[in-house]
């Protein structure tokens, strides 16, 4: 039994997927909290589409992909911003004729360059692929997140909550939006390359989303949200060996059913309230 669990685990490329998963999945579940809580889960998949014509742009001119994505994905916040602020449009339809068009112009760049970047490991990930400069850099990415966020988590906290306190009580609310907006697009960087643009919208919505279900304090549901998703990542890694399936989808499939599961326990514990 205990062969069948490490088995996987002797391939290098299996034992970077598990790392990496487990790196990126940590920020990427604090900050889903905050973005669950603010109500911004839509601008991180906005984001996540938005950053593909940097992305080619990035070829191009023979940059690193990250770079582009990462000015893509703030260009792609700004924006949003800008028009929201200057027009009578909603921030959710703003957000998705930016992101759209955005996208749509990655597609229309990217299918006229020469380029040995397949699409599918740019929209899907390729955790199987990843290298020890892939490793560093999402070691190195994962970390400056986690500091900012965990330095800044009761700023942070009452800025999602309530705007309006977060004013009264002195707090600089544009630098609290901008900095957030530049985590969220560091974290899709970050996730870029092991789970691609589509599945990164999973790890930014699911894991704050079950913390939010099974729990009302804060620090109770960055706890669930975080461990939730490294048993994910872990379980998904390592079942994606045994049913020869790709990894990132298999990961997404166990926050799921994390989800269901909180979900199903926050309806037992709602029906047993309601009995008393």
């Amino acid at each position: 039994m205990f062969d069948l669990l490490i088995y996987p685990f002797q391939y290098e490329f299996m034992l970077n997927a598990l790392l990496i998963a487990i790196l990126i999945s940590i920020p990427a579940s604090i900050l889903s909290c905050f973005l669950v809580l603010k109500g911004w889960s839509l601008i991180g998949d906005a984001i996540s589409h938005a950053v593909l014509p940097g992305i080619a742009i990035a070829y191009i001119l023979n940059l690193p992909l990250f770079i582009g994505a990462f000015i893509a994905g703030l260009f792609c916040s700004l924006a949003t911003g800008f028009l929201k602020n200057n027009s009578r449009i909603k921030e959710d339809t703003v957000m998705g004729v930016v992101f759209s068009g955005m996208f749509a112009l990655g597609i229309v760049i990217y299918t006229k360059v020469e380029t040995n970047v397949h699409l599918d490991e740019i929209l899907f990930g390729n955790l199987l692929g990843i290298n020890d400069s892939d490793l560093i850099f999402s070691t190195l990415i994962s970390l400056f997140i986690i500091i900012i966020l965990l330095a800044k988590w009761k700023d942070l906290l009452v800025f999602c909550f309530d705007i309006i306190h977060a004013k009264s009580i002195g707090l600089n609310i544009s630098t609290l939006h901008y900095g957030l907006l530049v985590i969220l697009s560091l974290v899709i960087v970050s996730n870029l390359k092991a789970v691609g643009i589509i599945l990164s919208i999973a790890l930014l919505i699911i894991p704050g989303a079950t913390g939010f279900l099974v729990s009302k304090d804060f620090k109770r549901m960055l706890l669930v949200a975080v461990s939730s998703t490294v048993l994910s990542s872990i379980l998904g890694v390592f079942g994606s060996y045994y049913i020869d399936s790709a990894p990132a989808p298999t990961i997404v499939i166990f926050m799921s059913i994390n989800f269901v599961l909180s979900y199903l326990l926050f309806v037992s514990n709602k029906i047993s309230t309601t009995k008393q």
